[in-house]
């Protein structure tokens, strides 16, 4: 009995073994890419150039593909985009056995591997809300987000330095195996009800994604860019969900305040060691795992508008203290605090947005929303190190006063989703 009630079914289960194996990649490709860029190279340029790529297609990207997300048959997208991403890191591992390529042909591949992999994230998050019943959606959410901390955080960043150490090509070969694994896994996903529903028949420009490739239904094509416009309309005007955007982006700066120098943070305020930078790292991990398992249960007994209030203030007031402590066992426990408020908070905007935004409309919001908050991370990021070179301590500092303002504006923001919107929630849950 205890199992069936547990269980969120086969779809899911699925689901989440796909979701596991390719955060497993990402993992492994965190620690890996730059060392295999380091090995190319000496210029710290060309190595932080990686990073900068990275953000930037994916920032690029996020619009087109959630048209794309909304156009398709997600089961199909999300397996093509793992399997497309396990193929092209497969080439760069064999070049590098050979000694073929370079420099360019990684900064090609890891850019391959950040569009793909916003289309896998989008399809993914778009797909969850079919396959799971909408008073299951937190708990869904929070299993996905507890195998992406146990993979990306715990896993995947020890195991790629280990199997960098025996061959340069060897984590390259497992990212290619794992996205490969994701891929055909996602394949197992029930195709019916997960192609993105429309009213009647699938309107001029829909694509489909079959077994005989891409097929365009009716002769017109909508353009690309204004159906990405309309997801960015329905964004702009509904006001909770776009709200949680711009919410979602102000909390984006508060977070890349401190954590765009958290390394020069902790060398010159903590006085630690890289390896005890590594293990607050691990120690704040740790509280987002918390985070997963306890957001479910909290959003019940407060609902979402309190329980989200409640994590920015969390948020805010570790990253306070944050700024005042000079002890390495205290910022690893802030950080813990820290990162259990960013998870319980992102699992309930995003549980929140599934059961808000149109099915039709979520690949397109999804990004729309994904593109705010990368504006702010990139903005966030800039005042972070403004900030640092006048003390190492007034990123933090301001980052807790960004905090306030968010769980200042999501009481306001959320009251109606709370009383009205959402009234439905609380049934189901009863």
């Amino acid at each position: 009995m205890y199992a069936r009630l547990m269980s969120l079914g086969r779809s899911f289960n699925v689901l989440w073994g796909a979701n596991a194996a390719s955060n497993l990649a990402d993992g492994l490709a965190f620690v890996s890419m730059p060392l295999l860029a380091a090995s190319l190279t000496d210029d710290p340029r060309w190595v932080a150039g990686l990073a900068t790529v990275y953000a930037l297609v994916r920032l690029l990207a996020a619009l087109p593909l959630g048209v794309w997300v909304d156009r398709a048959d997600r089961r199909s997208l999300l397996a093509a985009a793992n399997l497309w991403r396990g193929g092209a890191v497969l080439v760069l591992a064999l070049c590098v056995s050979y000694g073929a390529g370079g420099l360019l042909l990684l900064y090609g591949a890891f850019a391959v591997i950040g569009i793909l992999e916003s289309a896998a994230d989008n399809a993914s998050v778009s797909l969850v809300p079919g396959i799971v019943a909408s008073r299951n959606l937190d708990r869904a959410n929070s299993r996905l987000s507890a195998a992406q901390l146990i993979a990306d955080e715990f896993a995947g960043p020890p195991l790629g330095g280990f199997l960098f150490a025996v061959a340069a090509a060897a984590p390259v070969y497992a990212m290619g195996g794992l996205w490969a694994a994701a891929g055909f896994l996602a394949l197992a996903l029930p195709k019916r009800g997960l192609i993105p529903s429309r009213a009647g028949a699938a309107p001029a420009g829909t694509v489909e994604l079959g077994a005989g490739g891409l097929s365009v239904a009716g002769t017109e094509r909508t353009s690309l860019w204004k159906e990405a416009a309309a997801g960015i309309r329905w964004l702009a005007k509904h006001r909770e969900v776009g709200g949680l955007a711009l919410l979602g982006a102000l909390a984006s700066v508060g977070y890349m305040l401190p954590f765009s120098v958290l390394v020069l943070f902790a060398q010159q305020q903590l006085h630690v060691d890289t390896v005890g930078y590594g293990m607050i790292l691990s120690v704040s991990a740790l509280g987002g795992l918390a985070g997963s398992y306890a957001a479910p249960r909290i959003r019940r007994r407060l609902g979402y508008r309190w329980t989200v209030v409640a994590s920015l203030l969390i948020g805010a007031g570790s990253l306070g203290a944050l700024a005042a402590t000079r002890s390495g066992v205290v910022a690893a426990l802030l950080l813990a605090a820290y990162i259990f408020h960013a998870v319980v908070w992102g699992i309930c905007a995003t549980s929140i947005r599934q059961r808000l935004v149109p099915d039709d409309l979520r690949g397109r919001v999804n990004a729309s929303s994904r593109v705010v908050g990368l504006l702010g991370l990139a903005l966030g990021s800039a005042l972070g190190g403004v900030l640092a070179s006048w003390h190492i301590a007034l990123p933090a500092a301001a980052g807790a006063l960004v905090f306030v303002v968010c769980a200042a504006v999501a009481a306001l923001l959320l009251s109606d989703v709370s009383r009205g919107t959402l009234r439905t929630v609380k049934q189901l849950d009863s």
